[in-house]
């Protein structure tokens, strides 16, 4: 397949629809951004409000992308899921590339954790992904040809106090990733998934304030101290490694999780002084 790509081509994404779910703002913008950058010919997005699809619009047209396609959709309600992709199919083409980045945490120790708020979380991070996946992977199956991106987290190796529901949605998107590899791989299809670090978002931001005495936040001096970075990333960081996991040039990589963390998981951290 690659023979006649020259090294500049296998990276990119011309002619190709992408659907990044979620993508409003954030590490989902950063990255259907990204793939407006390499050529998509088709960036789609989804949101569950029509006043959320308006201000991504205005993102996206600020960015100068004129090929974004918004819906409002609930990827954890299979039969809406499934309305929609006939929809894309009908209204802007095949789905080629899909990025399932939609997602939450809730910060509750597990022990007053209530049910409900732990279902919601492996709802929309891990459910809502194998609906989305399994939605799509017939016509991929039909054309040869797919990927699949699933966003994952540190928290698919490594475990934290207050995120148990996390954790567990993300271990099991790290799996669920591993095995539409394994069944779907026969089809030229790429499941991957893409660990992010901790990242600038506006919803971290709070994390990243300086105290009233003028002190960093305890958990900005935790995250830098643990990072050989030494810094938080910034989400168009993100951009790169998922285009390339999006494009021809990933076409033997498969099942994998590009961890983009600014080494944190191969790092034990400082020794006290």
């Amino acid at each position: 397949m690659q023979a006649n790509l020259n090294m500049k081509n296998l990276f990119s994404l011309e002619g190709k629809n992408a659907w990044v779910t979620g993508a409003c703002y954030g590490i989902g913008f950063a990255i259907a951004k990204a793939y407006a950058q390499a050529g998509a010919e088709n960036i789609i997005f989804n949101a569950r409000s029509q006043e959320a699809i308006d201000k991504a619009m205005e993102l996206y047209r600020a960015e100068g992308i004129k090929n974004a396609h918004g819906y409002v959709c609930d990827v954890t309600d299979e039969v809406a899921v499934k309305a929609l992709v006939e929809r894309i199919h009908q209204e802007v083409g095949p789905i080629h590339i899909l990025v399932n980045n939609a997602g939450i945490i809730k910060r509750i120790p597990m022990h007053e954790m209530k049910r409900a708020d732990f279902q919601q979380v492996i709802d929309i991070d891990l459910v809502a992904p194998y609906i989305v996946s399994a939605a799509v992977l017939p016509e991929m199956m039909e054309r040869r040809e797919g990927k699949i991106i699933n966003i994952c987290s540190m928290m698919s190796e490594l475990g934290r106090e207050t995120v148990s529901a996390y954790a567990a949605a993300k271990g099991g998107l790290k799996m669920l990733t591993r095995n539409i590899c394994s069944e779907y791989g026969e089809y030229n299809i790429q499941c991957n998934g893409l660990g992010p670090g901790y990242i600038a978002t506006p919803q971290t931001a709070p994390l990243r304030e300086p105290q009233p005495d003028g002190s960093r936040h305890p958990f900005d001096a935790f995250i830098c101290a643990k990072t050989p970075a030494g810094r938080w990333l910034e989400p168009d960081e993100l951009g790169a490694p998922a285009v390339f996991l999006a494009s021809h040039a990933s076409d033997a990589v498969n099942g994998q999780i590009l961890y983009v963390d600014g080494g944190i998981l191969a790092y034990i951290g400082r020794q006290p002084k």
